[in-house]
């Protein structure tokens, strides 16, 4: 009614200029509803853009282990299945073949699924012995250590977006059922391999597999009883265990896509040891194949508490090994990790088994060295990139 009165008293142009105001007030009121419901709309929809941030190159934790804490085959492979669940992005377990009791040798493949451009590979196993169960361990934990640091640190997330890593924390499920070193035939499968196979002097080891097809002899203990003095069951011929030809396919596979080193883990001899421990070599290194082999003895040296060692110079006589073979037969770099110290050996033929956690830290420098060189040894180029470790790692040596 008040706009109505103004119009009345102003006349013609009053009304005119009356009109126009409120044809611009009105404008003015629906272009403001408008834009409001348009700023509403735009910042719910970037309140639901809004990712948690993610501060990369922090430095990187370590799995929350206690010692004691051993995982047998049952608990392996659940905390394999629960990687799987947890990390779906990440992680592809699978079975890469079956123990001669008919239990299933799991894989667990580690990268940045999402990422698809073209990737090296790597290959860690652990537990060919079964009663070396820190081998197996080491698997587990550098498993967890690469899986809870990703995407917080630079390092591991471009480990995992250009490499697969490939794991078998237990390759000898009977043994590791049975804490005995052989499979359940009674076969060393770490002599069963098509290098320098079954030679008794050379080698140490007899062709034998089960006596009548029934009987295990593993091994033949000849004074002073001493590990090095013992003669192992390498099987009837080379693969003739079902863990060995299983390992064996899964390499052949892997080689054929890139691999880039392999790492066959043991216990206990405080070693990283590179080919040969055969007692002959099949043939000699290549020069830049020696060069490499020396750079990486030389960081083992200089930064972790073990040995560095080329296979020759222990004099062990180990024919029918997987690191041996693997090298043999596809020339990439292979290494036998041994973790632990003689200490742990005991002349009744069982480990002791302790101090889980300060193992595992020491399992980590070797690793992550391997890992962030993962390229140069693909090319036998020089391994000289340093990965950075967290707090604590290498830990102070035990007794030290």
């Amino acid at each position: 009614m008040y706009i109505n009165i103004i119009l009345c008293q102003g006349g013609k142009d009053t009304n005119k200029k009356s009109a126009y105001l409120i044809a611009i007030f009105l404008s003015f009121i629906l272009v403001s509803v408008s834009l409001t419901g348009c700023i509403q709309e735009e910042q719910e929809s970037e309140l639901e853009d809004v990712q948690p941030e993610v501060q990369l190159d922090q430095p990187s934790i370590l799995p929350d282990w206690k010692d004691g804490e051993y995982h047998d085959y049952y608990s392996t492979t659940q905390m394999l299945n629960d990687f799987n669940d947890d990390f779906p992005d990440l992680v592809n377990v699978f079975s890469i073949g079956e123990s001669v009791l008919g239990k299933d040798i799991w894989c667990i493949r580690l990268t940045n699924e999402r990422n698809k451009q073209i990737k090296l590979s790597c290959l860690i196993d652990g537990c060919i012995h079964g009663n070396e169960w820190e081998a197996g361990e080491a698997c587990l934990y550098l498993t967890e250590y690469l899986l809870i640091n990703n995407r917080y640190n630079d390092t591991i997330t471009n480990i995992l977006n250009t490499t697969e890593v490939y794991l078998i924390p237990i390759v000898n499920p009977d043994g590791r059922i049975a804490d005995e070193r052989e499979t359940d035939n009674g076969v060393d499968p770490n002599r069963n391999f098509d290098v320098f196979f079954g030679k008794l002097f050379r080698g140490h080891s007899f062709r034998l597999g089960k006596l009548f097809n029934k009987i295990k002899i593993p091994k033949i203990k000849i004074p002073p009883n001493e590990p090095v003095k013992w003669y192992y069951n390498c099987g009837r011929y080379p693969f003739s265990e079902p863990e060995t030809k299983a390992l064996r396919t899964f390499i052949e596979e892997l080689a054929d896509e890139d691999l880039s080193f392999y790492v066959n883990t043991h216990t206990p001899a405080h070693y990283v040891i590179t080919p040969w421990l055969s007692y002959k070599p099949p043939f000699e290194l290549k020069t830049p194949e020696e060069k490499v082999y020396g750079q990486v003895i030389e960081w083992v040296n200089k930064n972790t508490e073990y040995g560095g060692v080329f296979g020759q110079e222990l004099q062990a006589k180990t024919g029918g090994n997987a690191m041996d073979w693997c090298f043999k037969e596809f020339r990439i770099p292979s290494f036998t990790y041994e973790l632990l110290t003689m200490d742990y050996y005991n002349v009744k033929g069982k480990w002791k088994h302790d101090n889980l956690v300060h193992w595992m830290k020491t399992s980590i420098p070797f690793f992550m060295y391997l890992l962030v060189n993962s390229e140069n040894l693909h090319n036998w180029e020089t391994p000289d990139i340093q990965p950075l470790l967290p707090k604590g790692v290498p830990p102070e040596p035990l007794g030290g």
